[in-house]
């Protein structure tokens, strides 16, 4: 992911270090709040009891909580958002979806409830020594469970450590489904297009393609009228026995060379014919003058068109832009194009992997800064990467393989 898409995992020293900056603020709120709430508990006899006036720990510790509840929730608004938090700034990292955009709500709320499940869990023990005013005990029932709580929450932080997949993700991220990345060694992603990050296209208004006429059509089609016509002309001449060669000096237009009647056999004069009786021409097949030319037969062939078969044996028609991917998605300029999502249980295939814009004789590729890049093979079986963000033209009867998937280019 480094080399192709200038991307780089964040490591676990700059994780722990953002998290231990965004957890001092409400950690210390709650540790003074509490501290100044315990301290004022006092403790009286009345008719052989112990009585407890705890209303300074009810008082203070509620301030704590709620200032604390509110520090969190702007923080996780800010991350939500642009992916970044006080630690993350001062880290120089971000947190991101597995597509590279901001995470969401939701994302960096179950990241965190995965991160402070042990401290969570401090938070029952704490109203129970409240209720039933364990006072006495609170530092023995509260601070194991803290110690464990905190352990659990830096454990979960430098979890990608064990992630097989280049130290992308931890235990929060998996369950979360999101990235955090390095944006002082590497690219930011959520600024710059995501994941793909920022893509080019083929020029829209590609040259036309030049149409070159077969000698072959030429010979046998438009002029075979015209060599009839000069059998014809040179017919009645062939009966003079002095027939006059042309001069040398003749221009080259009376004399074509893709001409028929230049390689047709000198007519036979007739010996027996009446004089003054016109001798009809010779032709060496009378069918060919029988025959009629169908009308439109003379107007452009049709273009083919081009269509793809994908390896499941799906097979499409291609319009003039086409997006493929796992859910392809357009940007801006492209609400009008194909989006052709194509199934990857691997997830091989990036969200929008390729675009195709078609040419007549073939389609131009452009792999939009895939994850796991994209090749052609040629019919000859060359097959070769695809750099990212340049069109590559493609011609029929080559295979595009992209991710996982692969499909053959034709023409219908």
């Amino acid at each position: 992911m480094a080399v192709n898409l200038q991307l780089v995992p964040a490591a676990a020293g700059k994780r722990l270090g953002a998290a231990v900056i965004d957890w001092l603020p409400g950690v210390a709120v709650l540790v003074v709040t509490f501290a100044i709430g315990f301290a004022g508990i006092t403790r009286t006899r009345s008719g052989g009891y112990i009585v407890y006036d705890t209303s300074s720990l009810v008082l203070f510790g509620g301030v704590g909580l709620g200032l604390t509840m509110a520090y969190l929730f702007v923080v996780l608004g800010l991350e939500a958002r642009t992916g970044k938090t006080p630690g993350n700034l001062a880290m120089g990292i971000c947190s991101a979806d597995q597509d590279g955009y901001a995470p969401g709500a939701g994302a960096v709320f179950l990241r965190g409830l995965i991160t402070g499940a042990g401290i969570l869990l401090a938070l029952p023990a704490a109203v129970l020594v409240a209720v039933f005013k364990w006072f006495d005990a609170a530092l023995f029932i509260l601070g194991p469970l803290l110690v464990v709580g905190a352990a659990w929450a830096v454990l979960v932080v430098v979890s990608n450590r064990w992630d097989r997949n280049g130290g992308l993700r931890g235990w929060n991220d998996t369950a979360a489904k999101t990235l955090v990345f390095d944006v002082k060694a590497g690219r930011d992603p959520i600024t710059t297009g995501g994941i793909q990050g920022p893509y080019s296209f083929a020029p829209l208004d590609l040259p036309p393609v030049q149409q070159v006429l077969s000698p072959v059509a030429q010979s046998n089609t438009p002029q075979a009228p015209a060599a009839q016509s000069v059998a014809r002309f040179q017919a009645p001449q062939a009966s003079a026995p002095h027939a006059p060669a042309p001069s040398a000096t003749m221009p080259s237009q009376t004399m074509p060379y893709t001409s028929p009647a230049s390689f047709a056999p000198p007519a036979t004069p007739a010996q027996d014919a009446p004089a003054g009786h016109r001798v009809p021409p010779q032709h060496v097949d009378d069918d060919v003058e029988r025959t009629q030319v169908r009308p439109g037969n003379g107007g452009p062939a049709q273009v083919a068109v081009l269509r793809i078969r994908l390896d499941d044996g799906r097979d499409f028609q291609l319009d003039r832009s086409v997006l493929v991917g796992r859910n392809p998605v357009g940007q801006a300029g492209e609400q009008h194009a194909q989006l052709l999502a194509v199934d990857d249980p691997g997830r091989s295939i990036s969200k929008t992997h390729l675009h195709l814009l078609t040419d007549g004789a073939g389609i131009w590729v452009t792999d939009r800064q895939s994850t796991n890049g994209s090749a052609v093979t040629t019919p000859d079986g060359l097959r070769t990467p695809l750099v990212p963000g340049v069109p590559t033209f493609v011609t029929p009867g080559s295979s595009v393989h992209f991710g996982d998937r692969t499909f053959y280019l034709g023409q219908a």
